[in-house]
């Protein structure tokens, strides 16, 4: 088996684990109260298998950027999106909708023109301490809007959730090749804050993704996809020197994906609240045509028909 035949099949097993990790968070978020905290959740079993399948992904991830190019191995990240769509579909018992199929489709195929628009060659710029710390200071500023009260809590703490893996990942870049071209000591304080700053992006990712998931799995798991490669593309082209494949004329490609990207959301968005309600309905014990109780209101004297007297039903009752 050749070397690209090994990253493909690391990616399509890593996006496996993703899916997993990703449909076993929704049912957890499913059944977590909004008011339960940090602890009560590090407590729950169905937690530490959501973050051992994230781990799993994440080294089987490195390991296919061993075997084959990054512009191979990260658009077969996408995978992940239609994997766990008809993975939560089964898992919640139901079929998975045409909506859902179209968004998925056009969320990979916009995903897939963001990506085939960046700069294919290897990574040789790192972040220096300060561009470090200060894109910290900016993620961490995003997060804190995007987690505010207010409408689509889902949507915007899944965008929070993509933008600070996007981070985590593009810090991790620079860790690995600060390490492997050995620029400097590999105690130095940069790598050291770097290190720092990565393990606790990525455990804010998760710990957002977990809080997107609680309304649904398909729209919040399309956000997550989409901003996470475009927050560490925003990274690569600001501060590493990274380019646009075609110049500026590749902009035209990268903008109609972020277009079919975006409506894939709005449509898996749709999707997701149309499905709620039907989920609910089957959860509830008076099945699928049940009809409100009414209350019908008579006179006193229709009543008094209606009810028979006690005298009346005991002579019923001793009669042979």
């Amino acid at each position: 088996m050749n070397a690209t035949l090994i990253a493909v099949a690391l990616s399509f097993v890593s996006a496996g684990a993703y899916a997993a990790a990703a449909v076993a968070q929704s049912r957890l978020a499913g059944r977590t109260e909004p008011s339960d905290g940090l602890l009560r959740l590090l407590g729950r079993g169905a937690w530490w298998s959501a973050v051992g399948l994230n781990a799993g992904g994440a080294l089987l991830h490195v390991a296919a950027l061993k075997y084959g190019p990054l512009t191979l191995v990260q658009p077969l990240g996408a995978l992940t999106l239609v994997l766990a769509v008809p993975l939560g579909a089964r898992a919640a018992g139901r079929r998975v909708s045409r909506t859902e199929w179209r968004g998925t489709i056009l969320t990979l195929l916009g995903l897939g023109a963001l990506l085939a628009a960046a700069g294919g060659a290897a990574p040789r710029e790192t972040l220096s301490l300060a561009e470090a710390l200060g894109v910290s200071g900016v993620t961490m500023a995003l997060v804190a809007v995007l987690s505010r009260p207010g409408a689509r809590p889902g949507l915007r703490h899944a965008a929070a959730s993509g933008i600070t893996s996007g981070v985590a990942s593009a810090l991790t870049q620079t860790l690995t090749v600060a390490t492997s071209g050995h620029e400097g000591p590999l105690l130095s304080w940069r790598l050291v804050t770097v290190a720092l700053l990565v393990s606790a992006f990525a455990m804010g990712g998760l710990l957002l993704s977990q809080t997107a998931y609680r309304g649904g799995l398909g729209a919040p798991l399309a956000v997550v996809t989409l901003a996470n490669p475009v927050a560490a593309a925003v990274i690569g082209l600001a501060l590493l020197g990274e380019g646009v494949q075609g110049g500026p004329a590749g902009l035209i490609p990268a903008l109609l994906g972020a277009a079919a990207a975006v409506r894939g959301v709005v449509l898996l968005t749709r999707a997701q609240a149309r499905s709620a309600p039907e989920a609910a309905h089957a959860k509830s014990p008076a099945g699928a045509a049940s009809e409100p109780a009414r209350v019908v209101i008579g006179s006193p004297r229709a009543l008094r028909r209606r009810v028979p007297r006690p005298e009346r039903v005991r002579a019923h009752i001793g009669s042979p």
